[in-house]
């Protein structure tokens, strides 16, 4: 599910003063935050702190110490995990209204993967300090956190079984899908994905080179099912879509 966060949020340079005028009811409806009060949420939000990230920012690094958590705001994330034998694959995109970096609920103190700006985004964050506090002291907050890091493992799981398991095509097609499941939105011409990705992203997400992800996305296109530039995709066909990452 895509939370409807950043269409109520300008992307701007952010401070202390934008968190202390964020209205409480922008959060109200996310999981982390759905059952409590808004005297709750705001006793939250002032122990956050904001900041814009440009697209391709590093948010932070996989292995580093997890000094704070996060909750997106606005814009689109890439989570990055390097292999054993050193090369980096994408296994999930985060939207807004979720939280991430939340190496404490894996009983971890460094950070499992990288989290990467795909667009112009916008995160609060709290020290990690502060997470046994929050999930003791509101009701919701750890249930549905854990919920969210369930469903975010089980992705991961699944996109590591389709590299192992699955042939290119389906691959590549079950990767464009997930986009398009996520962030996609209607266009005059089919289905955009909201933010930007390049073949070599896809690349990364399937395991597969940049060549045979640009083959494939150059046959759809002939065929009708994709239009793709740079950085920009549109689905034109997502029923023949599904049926080749079902194949």
């Amino acid at each position: 599910m895509v939370y409807e966060v950043g269409a109520n949020i300008a992307l701007k340079q952010t401070s202390e003063p934008f968190v202390a005028k964020l209205d409480e009811s922008l959060l109200s409806g996310l999981p982390p935050f759905s059952r409590l009060s808004r005297e709750q949420i705001r006793e939250i939000l002032d122990h956050a702190t904001s900041r814009r990230y440009d697209e391709g920012t590093e948010i932070f690094r996989e292995g580093h110490d997890a000094e704070r958590f996060y909750l997106l705001l606005d814009g689109y994330l890439r989570v990055v995990r390097t292999t054993p034998g050193g090369d980096q694959i994408i296994v999930l995109h985060i939207a807004p209204g979720q939280l991430f970096g939340i190496a404490p609920a894996l009983q971890r103190d460094t950070y499992p993967a990288s989290a990467i700006a795909a667009a112009e985004s916008i995160a609060l964050s709290w020290p990690v300090r502060l997470w046994p506090d929050f999930t003791a002291s509101y009701e919701g907050f750890a249930s549905e956190s854990y919920k969210t890091l369930g469903k975010r493992l089980g992705q991961i799981q699944e996109t590591l079984t389709e590299m192992a398991t699955q042939a290119v095509e389906k691959r590549v097609a079950s990767a464009v899908l997930r986009l398009v499941n996520q962030s996609g939105r209607k266009t005059g011409e089919g289905i955009e994905i909201a933010f930007p990705v390049t073949r070599q992203n896809i690349s990364d997400m399937t395991g597969t080179t940049l060549h045979t992800v640009s083959r494939l996305l150059s046959a759809w296109e002939k065929s009708g099912i994709v239009r793709s530039t740079r950085k920009h995709i549109v689905v034109t066909d997502p029923h023949r879509l599904v049926l080749l990452s079902d194949v």
